[in-house]
């Protein structure tokens, strides 16, 4: 299979930024991508990107330049960033282009994201029903999830502290202070048995990755990473889901994370337990939680052990989201696969300063989930 590489990784700063839109988020990305990568926006021969609410991603070639690029429009859900970076690997391989982009940025107003039903293939009345509210859900899936596997909710409390931890020590994250886990227990409840402090919120910002072949790479030389793979997936029969919160047929209940995490590590030939530092889907605290299970680094009811033994720490076994997640950047949809491969990048390349993960980390894993059902993973390895 060709070798895809990532030369250019960028980030706007995330989080409320008045008087700017998310399109100009996007096109900052971008720019420092091209800076990181030693190249110009008129290298770039083909480019992917979206956003939930922000505009079209393919008009950006207005502020970045008129070349005449192929320019796809992506819009899924939080799996935008990931399924932007998946065609922008595919144009690569299929020999279309040597230089691809993908971006994804995003804009949300303060408050609860507003989904309508329709739009997720749902009749009206139930939004109606409030069953539209996503925190209902997360709650939901995460109280149930701590009973069957003995999980406390202190730990909860662990895991947003970790968070805001990691995020006051990331110059582009939106939480820049650090929360105890006593503050964050005793923040309002929001949904049982999830606080205030324990969710992300919908935020702001943009994210870029430049992708090139190996010829590429060998004639810029500079500080590529390998993406060595990327996947994605929806939901199979059996799921319990954002919008779709019911269990069918009998057993265990299917996960699309475990789907595309699975894919992933099989067609990058690696183990979850190769793996040096993580970043994982964590809309809210119990997010997290499970997804350290669906995508095969513990067995279900072992996360209570390893996040208060601080196995998820910078300094643990398998570091989580070094850069706080979405619980200290907030969560620009399309943006938000996007900025956790950046922070992959940046550790991978020993580049992450006070957050970086010890003794030169040599495999990274990302992972995004979203409604109604659908994950992006991506392996990343650094280049020898």
């Amino acid at each position: 299979m060709t070798r895809v590489s990532i030369i250019g990784a960028g980030l706007s700063k995330f989080g409320r930024q008045p008087g700017i839109t998310g399109r100009q988020m996007a096109v900052t990305a971008i720019h420092n991508a091209l800076d990181d990568a030693g190249i110009t926006w008129a290298d770039v021969q083909v480019a992917y990107g979206g956003s939930d609410g922000s505009g079209l991603a393919d008009t950006l070639v207005a502020d970045l330049g008129l070349t005449g690029i192929p320019f796809t429009n992506v819009k899924n859900g939080c799996a935008t960033g990931g399924s932007a970076l998946v065609q922008a690997v595919n144009a690569i391989r299929s020999g279309a282009a040597e230089i691809a982009l993908a971006v994804g940025f995003d804009k949300h107003p303060p408050g609860a994201f507003d989904p309508r039903p329709e739009d997720w293939g749902l009749p009206s009345g139930y939004g109606e029903a409030g069953l539209m509210v996503t925190t209902q859900f997360f709650a939901i899936k995460i109280a149930r999830y701590m009973r069957e596997h003995d999980i406390s909710e202190p730990t909860l409390a662990k895991v947003a502290a970790k968070a805001f931890r990691n995020g006051s020590i990331s110059p582009n994250a939106w939480r820049q202070q650090a929360l105890s886990e006593a503050e964050i227990s005793g923040s309002k409840m929001v949904n049982d048995p999830l606080t205030q402090y324990m969710f992300c919120s919908p935020g702001e910002g943009g994210a870029a990755i430049i992708l090139a072949s190996e010829n590429v790479v060998k004639r810029l030389g500079g500080r590529p990473v390998e993406l060595l793979s990327v996947a994605n997936a929806t939901r199979k029969f059996g799921t319990f889901e954002v919008f779709s919160p019911a269990i069918q047929g009998l057993g265990t209940p299917t996960s699309v994370s475990t789907q595309a995490a699975t894919a992933a590590f099989e067609a990058a030939g690696v183990s979850p337990s190769d793996i040096d530092v993580a970043q994982l889907q964590d809309t809210e605290a119990g997010a997290e939680i499970m997804h350290m299970a669906e995508c095969g680094f513990v067995e279900h009811g072992e996360q209570e052990k390893w996040i208060h033994e601080g196995l998820t720490e910078i300094t643990g076994q398998l570091p989580v989201n070094t850069d706080g997640g979405c619980i200290a950047n907030g969560e620009p949809i399309g943006a938000s696969g996007l900025r956790q491969v950046h922070e992959i990048v940046t550790q991978l390349r020993g580049e992450a300063g006070a957050r970086q993960v010890p003794d030169g980390p040599r495999l990274g894993f990302t992972h995004v989930y979203g409604a109604p059902g659908i994950s992006a993973c991506t392996v990343l390895g650094a280049r020898r």
